[in-house]
């Protein structure tokens, strides 16, 4: 019997059992579906993060902070950490440890850094529009985010004018109609404001911006808030600095840190941040926590549709022992007639690689059809994730679509060795003998 006609013979073998052959392939179904699923969420996940790194342009800067405010000082962990009165730092109001003016001296005079961007926070009262409404301005974004937004109109803030992006949820005060439903980004843009901010005395002063882009927020939390320039920060910071009659020392929330081929000073740079206790992070390590965190949560779903084609492949065992079982006398005239030992190995062990064929197919094709319509319908402008600006829930990955039915067809095969084996070794004369 020649190999096409082997494998024809499979495949009507396969359908003689309809019944039994569809529950053996829905088990596959199962597991190649999940496969699927997880490797096009992993794949959306990575597609977003690339396509934020990918608009960070080519400016290669590191996000430098003070290590204990990530958590990873050498005393970093639970419980109270001991005071210590030389270390001359100051907190934000949400108790992060700052950088100091000898922390920014410090990374200006590391070997490849040839400038650093310190940056002030800064935390104002209120936003007044043109027409004198005020309203509570509870976050406001530093001009760090700037690289990691994600714009619908306009452009970021240039650094030493007064100006200032708006998130798209804050459209509404700037349209004068009744419906405020599809209002136009652009309606915002060239709009003045004023910025309400106290000082040490609690006396408030205002600082006016005028602003020049609307962002969306995206799956780094950037965007979701005001985001003032490089100058507007820093006379907001004044402001709130002024008043109490004593200078203050100056202290930063985080530094942008400009490095000379960051690629190849990366090690250096960072080993020399870490000796002085601070941190440096790239943008790719900053959204590589979201990445990990997904990635995390794909291993436990592979894990889970691995443990569902196991359980196929028992299926597989029961579905081609009862078939060698019920087609015994079958086998002895096959081999009655001359067919070998081999032959008939090969042509169970076809039948359990068509199961895993069709299994395979129907899992991979509904799990695509499935997680584009997920993708669309949770991120579209109706959907309950469509205000988070660049993300892609599920994409397509070609390669880990090959190496999951390669999978599935390995493990059908191997499922039917057993089976395969056992037909092999039947003797035709006892085969024939058997009722």
């Amino acid at each position: 019997m020649k190999a096409p006609a082997l494998v024809a013979a499979a495949l009507g073998n396969t359908l003689r059992s309809k019944l039994r052959t569809a529950l053996t392939v829905l088990a596959i179904v199962i597991g190649g579906f999940t496969l699927t699923a997880t490797s096009g969420l992993s794949a959306g996940i990575s597609q977003t993060v690339d396509d934020m790194v990918a608009g960070y342009g080519e400016e290669e800067q590191l996000f430098v902070m003070n290590a204990s405010a990530m958590g990873m000082g050498e005393d970093a962990g639970p419980g109270p950490q001991e005071y210590d009165p030389d270390s001359g730092g100051q907190t934000s109001e949400f108790g992060q440890e700052m950088l100091t003016e000898e922390d920014i001296e410090f990374i200006e005079g590391i070997d490849g850094v040839t400038n650093v961007d310190p940056i002030f926070f800064v935390s104002p009262d209120f936003l007044e529009t043109s027409d004198g409404e005020q309203y509570q301005l509870n976050d406001m974004g530093i001009p760090a985010n700037g690289p990691t937004m994600d714009l619908v109109a306009g452009e970021l803030p240039e650094r030493e004018a007064m100006e200032v992006t708006v998130p798209d949820t804050w459209l509404t005060l700037f349209d004068d109609g009744e419906d405020h439903q599809n209002i136009d980004p652009e309606a915002a843009l060239g709009e003045t404001v004023e910025i309400g901010i106290s000082n040490m005395a609690y006396e408030q002063e205002s600082v006016e911006a005028e602003i020049v882009g609307v962002s969306t927020q995206n799956l780094a939390g950037s965007g979701g808030a005001p985001m003032p320039s490089h100058a507007l920060n820093d006379q907001l910071y004044e402001i709130q600095t002024s008043g109490s009659g004593v200078d203050q020392p100056d202290a930063f929330i985080q530094a942008m840190a400009d490095v000379d081929n960051l690629d190849a000073n990366l090690d250096q740079v960072t080993g020399e941040l870490q000796d002085a206790g601070l941190v440096g992070l790239t943008l790719e390590d900053q959204l590589g926590i979201i990445q990990g965190v997904i990635d995390a949560i794909a291993w436990v779903l592979y894990g889970f549709a691995l443990i569902a084609l196991l359980a196929a492949s028992f299926g597989i065992v029961n579905t081609l022992l009862m078939s060698v079982q019920e087609r015994t006398r079958e086998i002895g005239l096959m081999k009655a007639l001359g067919m070998s030992s081999g032959k008939v190995f090969g042509l169970f062990s076809l039948e359990a690689v068509v199961i895993g064929i069709f299994g395979s197919i129907i899992g991979v094709v509904s799990g695509l059809v499935v997680g584009f319509i997920a993708d669309g319908i949770l991120t579209g402008s109706e959907g309950p994730l469509g205000d988070v600006g660049g993300l892609t829930l599920f994409a397509l990955d070609p390669m880990a679509l090959g190496v999951i039915t390669a999978v599935i067809l390995l493990i059908a095969f191997v499922a039917g060795t057993l089976p395969a084996a056992r037909a092999a070794r039947k003797d035709p004369i006892e085969a024939l003998r058997y009722e």
